[in-house]
């Protein structure tokens, strides 16, 4: 019995390293992240809470050598950002398209309304797109951030959750898997 449970282990340590092979790099992204509070869940900063709500902001710095996409040996790149489960389809948020760059620099944040007890059921996908006048946009990488994630991502997610009201930024790296092939609405 153990030999058997010896042999299935190897096997699904193999198998995950090529699964892990399979995901092709397609460049690099830099999101902060920062969960901010009102004043009665969480510390008050000094900043005025009038009008201010709970909310997740979200910030697309840059990305660094991405997928070339185009004939030129660029892309047109822009980000876009969703919360999932997105009943409503109001969650969509996109940045500005950058042209001919492989290392585009966004700086835009997007703020998302939600309670901190939400937020450890959601799942942050944000996915790399290459701009294309007059035919389908292409995929060049993503990836998704949730309390369900793996590795950096996983970090991330828990540092943000863990220092509310503090800006946590991090490098992720693109893979060649969109995130609504995993994660569905």
């Amino acid at each position: 019995m153990n030999a058997a449970l010896r042999g299935i282990s190897c096997y699904l340590k193999e198998w995950e390293s090529e699964q892990q092979r399979s995901l092709e790099e397609r460049g690099r992204l830099l999101l902060s992240l920062q969960f901010l509070p009102t004043s009665s869940e969480g510390e008050n900063d000094g900043q005025p809470t009038e009008g201010r709500r709970n909310g997740l902001c979200v910030g697309v710095r840059r990305c660094a050598h991405l997928a070339a996409m185009d004939v030129n040996g660029f892309s047109d790149p822009y980000v876009k950002t969703y919360l999932k489960p997105d009943l409503h389809k109001k969650s969509k948020h996109k940045t500005a398209v950058i042209k001919k760059t492989l290392n585009p620099e966004f700086n835009e944040e997007f703020f998302y309304e939600i309670s901190f007890s939400e937020l450890s059921s959601k799942t942050l996908e944000v996915t790399v797109w290459d701009y294309d006048l007059g035919k389908s946009n292409d995929f060049i990488g993503g990836v998704t951030l949730s309390c369900h994630s793996q590795g950096d991502a996983l970090r991330h997610w828990v540092d943000c959750l863990k220092n509310k009201g503090k800006k946590v930024e991090r490098w992720h790296t693109l893979t060649n898997e969109l995130p609504g092939s995993i994660y569905h609405d």
